[in-house]
């Protein structure tokens, strides 16, 4: 994944000198309860990792942050609540590549994900994998373009609904290397995933906790990862862009960020509470068993990184001419 050389420091090289009691901050703030919302309904994987940060963030504050869920229209929900809430560092958002999809995906938003928020920090990377069916006769990125060539119109491959990166990782794939699948959109990525177990679907461009499972049960053949560089949880996999489409990422990534006039002060207090979070071993490695990559930028730098994420994401989005009224 490309991101800014800084955050692909080891964490603890990332830490920032503050001045704390155990984890507990001197400052002012927070004086009382943080609201931390997160875009999703309970129990998902983006109110998992919430509730995980959650917890970190509170250990550091010496202060309670609570989980806020406001689920609905892809994020949308969440990112107007946020952006029309004071901007005191009170309320927190979690935000995701939903978002900077958004942006171009959706027609008429109520708020702009550049103007409106300031970034804190990119927080995790969640790594994509291709994924086929054991009868599918593909072992590797370019006998899946040979194939799809070979039977344009005959492969498909299922998402968790159009504009999500499981659909954008797909189109993406058919646009770099000019074959012709199937796009068939799901209600959630768990239907899907399991639709390619059943065979009901050829190919899926998906995250790798869900998958892991099934590929190492035999119930799903693994070709290929969307980072541009190889996981330590399967290194034999060559990425995407190695195996035969330079150029090609996509993974799904996980941040903080607080409505856009939020005090400097303060957003620096935030900002070396969340990194403090993420340079803890036992943190980060619960974002590990995960799936997650835990990384960590300055406020500037993710910043930078969400406007870089909207261009990029526009691109393939026009490209399929998906919208959402």
């Amino acid at each position: 994944m490309k991101i800014f050389p800084q955050c692909m420091k080891v964490l603890a090289l990332f830490c920032l000198p503050f001045q704390f009691a155990g984890d507990g901050w001197t400052q002012s703030y927070p004086a009382k309860t943080v609201r931390y919302v997160v875009p999703s309904s309970p129990g998902g994987g983006n109110d998992t990792i919430a509730r995980v940060f959650a917890e970190g963030l509170a250990q550091v504050f010496s202060q309670q942050v609570v989980v806020e869920n406001r689920a609905g229209a892809a994020g949308n929900i969440a990112a107007e609540t946020v952006a029309r809430a004071p901007a005191d560092g009170y309320t927190l958002l979690q935000i995701s590549q939903s978002h900077a999809v958004n942006v171009t995906l959706y027609r008429g938003l109520r708020y702009d994900l550049v103007r409106d928020f300031a970034g804190v920090t990119l927080m995790a990377v969640e790594p994509y994998v291709v994924v086929v069916h054991p009868s599918l006769p593909v072992k590797s990125i370019n006998d899946l373009i040979k194939l799809a060539k070979a039977r344009p119109g005959a492969l498909n491959f299922p998402s968790a609904g159009t504009g999500t990166t499981s659909f954008l990782s797909g189109e993406l794939f058919k646009n770099m290397t000019g074959v012709n699948m199937v796009h068939v959109p799901y209600k959630g990525g768990g239907p899907a995933l399991i639709s390619v177990v059943s065979g009901e679907t050829s190919i899926y461009f998906g995250p790798v906790p869900p998958a892991m499972p099934h590929i190492r049960l035999g119930r799903l053949r693994a070709i290929a990862v969307g980072t541009t560089t190889r996981l330590a949880v399967m290194p034999e996999l060559p990425t995407v862009a190695e195996a035969g489409v330079p150029g090609y990422e996509l993974a799904n990534w996980f941040g903080l960020v607080v409505p856009a006039q939020t005090p400097k002060d303060i957003l620096e207090t935030i900002h070396r509470a969340a990194v403090t979070v993420l340079n803890k071993p036992n943190f980060s490695k619960r974002f590990s068993d995960m799936g997650l990559i835990p990384l960590s930028s300055r406020p500037d730098e993710f910043a930078a990184y969400i406007k870089s994420k909207i261009e990029m994401l526009a691109k393939i989005i026009r490209q399929t001419g998906a919208t959402v009224n």
